[in-house]
């Protein structure tokens, strides 16, 4: 039988069927072996008994934090005030998802504590239009434009994300009436602080939302320096530069084309670039010092391929131990 997990704590996963049924599995031990993880998201082939899950169904898509699969859209929340707007933390949300194939939508929080809204709403709408976002401006707290939002996530499979304390909890108890606990925001640090403490599917009457932990410590030390360009839409259609393996971070124009350009590219986006670039050089510069050998475990005999047995595991030739052992009796 198919099912879908919709949470995962310590070694049990938690699942329902097409009809609603509800099931308690544990994971078969040979998917432990052969290193198979199961996500929240995931459908997987049951037992007969259903006590345990015995096969992963291919994934749509995934992401590897926060951890979950099959994913309709992601929302990418973010607060306007309390904690301040990080253009670079969203952006790296955003180059996150775009780099696993995630449809993306942005969601602007706590549009109550703005008093200049209305100019605010036309700068970001400026950058991130023309990328191809839709943009949300609500208050979860006063219930504000929430309606706007339900119908663009209805009859969907949507993943919240995004730094904690930016509202998804508070979103989340606004769209769904639920009352799940909420935190503050740190007097001292002027961050959120975590309230969600584990990826799980809430399903609703027209939609389902991954409530996720909020996080904040996503680095682009999985990708080398020139793929990043090709996650900055506004940046990659100036890139026809001199030199082909030119990562547009230098001032040089008529041999960098971005740095001709950078009067048309928003400059928090340019300078995301440039700190995602750095990361990136850094991952670079760690795999090329990795020196990784190794063993061959096939040999070739005649026409046949036999495997070859390791050599912390091979037996010594009689003569060499025969040697030994007339070494030793002399001692």
């Amino acid at each position: 039988m198919e099912a879908q997990v919709y949470k995962i704590h310590s070694d049990f996963y938690y699942l329902k069927n097409n009809k609603g049924c509800e099931y308690t599995c544990k994971l078969r031990e040979i998917l432990k072996k052969q290193k198979i993880e199961i996500l929240v998201g995931d459908f997987v082939e049951l037992s007969k008994d259903n006590n345990f899950i015995v096969s992963l169904k291919k994934r749509k898509n995934f992401l590897p934090r926060p951890k979950c699969a099959n994913i309709d859209l992601a929302v990418v929340v973010c607060a306007l005030l309390e904690p301040d707007l990080d253009f670079i933390q969203l952006n790296r949300y955003l180059t996150f998802l775009k780099y696993h194939n995630i449809q993306t939508a942005i969601c602007f929080n706590k549009e109550d504590l703005d008093k200049n809204l209305e100019a605010t709403k036309k700068s970001i709408e400026k950058i991130y239009k023309p990328l191809g976002y839709e943009i949300f401006f609500i208050s979860a707290k006063n219930k504000e434009n929430l309606d706007i939002l339900s119908n663009h996530i209805k009859n969907k499979t949507t993943v919240l994300c995004g730094s904690s304390g930016a509202g998804k909890t508070t979103l989340l108890n606004s769209l769904s009436n639920e009352n799940l606990k909420t935190g503050q925001i740190s007097q001292k640090t002027k961050r959120g602080t975590h309230t969600t403490r584990h990826c799980e599917i809430l399903e609703f009457d027209e939609f389902k939302i991954m409530d996720t932990p909020g996080f904040s410590c996503l680095k682009f030390d999985f990708m080398l320096p020139n793929e990043l360009v090709n996650y900055f839409d506004d940046i990659k259609k100036y890139a026809n530069c001199k030199y082909s393996n030119c990562l547009h971070n230098v001032d040089e124009k008529d041999i960098c084309a971005v740095a001709d350009n950078l009067d048309k590219i928003d400059k928090s986006r340019y300078q995301s670039y440039l700190c995602f670039l750095q990361e990136t050089l850094a991952y670079k510069n760690k795999i090329s010092k990795q020196s990784i050998k190794e063993e061959n475990f096939n040999k070739n005999s005649g026409k046949k391929v036999l495997t070859k047995i390791s050599k912390r595991k091979r037996q010594n030739s009689r003569n060499t131990q025969n040697q030994q052992y007339k070494n030793l009796k002399d001692f």
